[in-house]
């Protein structure tokens, strides 16, 4: 694919564009007094014009410093006595020391001249700095001195952090920092930096740049764009502004998963869409067509260079079989397509066979309870789009108008469900010898469990549904119970099914005769709590303990004579 630099913020006339902030006429987020810096001797003093940008390639995903920095100035400061290398305020935000070099100062001066970077009374061009760091020119330039091939530069895994410089003399030395390095200096020089050039450390540097939408870490500036500013809000927020890049609008991609179901169930299915960017202007919408019915789903937002589930609820079949899920996507880039199998099981198909009191199983031995899929806590999120208006004036002062060359942003919402449930197993209330939780095998036990889910998108959650018992006696294989549903709802209870071996038609399981003395320890999966992603489920256990049988309860009276 041929890939181009598209505008994606602050001006529709830019190749590309970093973040920098919107001026009124005459005003700006540079101080407008100009010339005042701190006592104003000559041992302390900055001449407007000795100033650059530092350039760094940082890849988008991580946000990973990739290249050394580059500093680029108009000017030739070979008499810089101290600095402080080529670091980057990324790196200085995660753990970098300020620390000086011995090493002579480097700079680039390019073919192409800047505009002036750093200002004393809001003259610089702010169209003018964004065209140029967007332009062809400047970002071949930096390709060139990193050793990056250009096309893989641009192609939307990395952006360029900027951040405006300036050499000055301090205490007599000439002296060369970025916004962030004159704050974590004047740190260390306990305040006397800012005290003897607070003009250009404090404000005139720090404002020369800021994001005006948040990115790379860094939030968007929203303090005042024309008083001093503190060492903090330096390191954090100010003195940077950052270029990226977007490739061609992509085609949309459907990432989808194959699942499976139970009968009678209420699922739900979610695909993941990318590629492009969605927003209220270039929507996505998402078509699943499910055993003859097909459910449209829109407002699939996200930005570009991301992604975002889509799903939909449903309810599944009351017979087994194999289904077919077919998924159409539509998006700024074109159709996807794609197809998820699903498998629909019945669980009410292997009960237990009917218990005989003469059964044996000299070989039994106990098996560890089985680790079956354990999910309690689900998290997803959706991103929500709103726009951000930036007014442009066209023409001249008398005849021309607004326009707004504003663009989307994304806010990313943040939901999740939490699965609980408890399990308790019991005598059985018909069995005449039970004590507490002790039985004699050959007798039956009653089971409860408890199920619920809480949620802040509820509508994107199922309650739990479904569970299952396994038991010792067929090694927690072979055969089991599905349990009935005897209470519905986000906060479930359920129960053993009537047992049709039993004289009462009870809700109980009956231990084997056979079963040796100690721990009887049911397995229960308590699952289809359905979530945009996946399964909420719980393996639970419970135990009684046996000691004797209920051959011990039998007596057999003498004959009279």
């Amino acid at each position: 694919m041929k890939r181009i630099l598209t505008a994606i913020c602050l001006s529709l006339a830019l190749v590309c564009c970093f973040l920098l902030p919107a001026f009124a006429v005459g005003d700006g987020n540079i101080d407008g007094g100009g010339g005042g810096m701190g006592d104003g001797t000559s041992t302390n003093s900055w001449t407007p014009g000795n100033d650059g940008v530092r350039v760094t390639v940082v890849r988008a995903s991580d946000h990973t410093v990739v290249t050394t920095p580059i500093d680029f100035t108009n000017k030739s400061p070979t008499n810089v006595r101290v600095h402080f290398g080529k670091v980057s305020k990324l790196s200085y935000n995660n753990g970098k020391q300020l620390l000086p070099s011995q090493s002579a100062y480097s700079f680039v001066n390019p073919a192409q001249s800047m505009p002036r970077i750093v200002s004393t009374n809001g003259s610089n061009n702010i169209d003018a700095i964004k065209k140029y760091f967007c332009s062809e020119y400047i970002i071949k330039r930096v390709a060139e001195i990193t050793g990056m091939d250009y096309d893989v530069l641009i192609g939307g895994d990395y952006k360029l952090l900027l951040e405006p410089f300036a050499f000055y003399k301090f205490e007599g030395v000439m002296i060369a920092t970025t916004a962030t390095e004159a704050a974590l200096y004047d740190e260390q020089v306990s305040g006397l930096l800012r005290k003897r050039m607070t003009s250009l450390s404090h404000k005139n540097l720090p404002l020369a740049m800021f994001l005006e939408v948040s990115d790379l870490g860094y939030p968007a500036w929203s303090g005042s764009k024309t008083s001093t500013a503190s060492n903090a809000d330096i390191k954090s927020s100010l003195g940077l502004g950052i270029v990226r890049f977007q490739e061609q609008p992509e085609a949309p991609v459907v990432s989808a998963y194959d699942y499976e179901y139970r009968v009678n169930t209420e699922v739900i299915t979610s695909v993941r869409v990318s590629g492009g960017q969605s927003d209220p202007d270039n929507p996505t919408r998402v078509s699943f067509t499910i055993n003859g019915t097909t459910y449209n789903v829109g407002n699939i937002y996200y930005p570009s260079g991301d992604s975002q589930l889509a799903w939909v609820k449903w309810k599944t079949p009351a017979t087994e079989q194999d289904m077919v899920i077919h998924v159409s996507v539509q998006g700024p880039g074109g159709t996807d397509k794609s197809i998820i199998n699903c498998k629909i099981v019945d669980l009410n198909k292997n009960p237990p066979p009917n218990p005989i009191a003469d059964d044996r199983n000299d070989s039994f031995q106990k098996s560890l309870v089985p680790q079956r899929a354990e999910k309690t806590r689900a998290d997803w999120t959706v991103w929500s789009p709103w726009w951000r208006a930036y007014w442009v004036w066209h023409g001249d002062d008398e005849d021309g108008y607004w326009c707004d060359h504003g663009w989307w942003e994304f806010d990313l919402n943040r939901y999740h469900a939490s699965f609980s449930t408890n399990m308790t197993i019991r005598c059985d209330s018909k069995n005449p010898t039970a004590n507490g939780r002790v039985m004699k095998s050959g007798y039956g036990i009653n089971q409860e469990i408890s199920a619920s889910v809480s949620s802040n998108q509820s509508s994107a959650v199922s309650n739990p549904q479904n569970a299952v018992s396994y038991f010792p006696e067929f090694n927690y294989d072979t055969y089991w119970r599905l349990l009935e549903r005897v209470q519905s709802g986000s906060s479930a209870r359920f129960e053993f099914q009537k047992n049709n071996y039993s004289t009462y038609k009870s809700r109980t399981h009956f231990s084997p005769v056979w079963m040796p003395d100690g721990s009887y320890e049911v397995n229960t999966w308590t699952l289809d709590s359905w979530t945009p992603i996946g399964m909420l489920s719980a393996n639970l256990t419970d135990s009684l303990t046996i000691r004797g049988s209920l051959w011990d309860d039998w007596h057999v009276a003498p004959l009279k004579p």
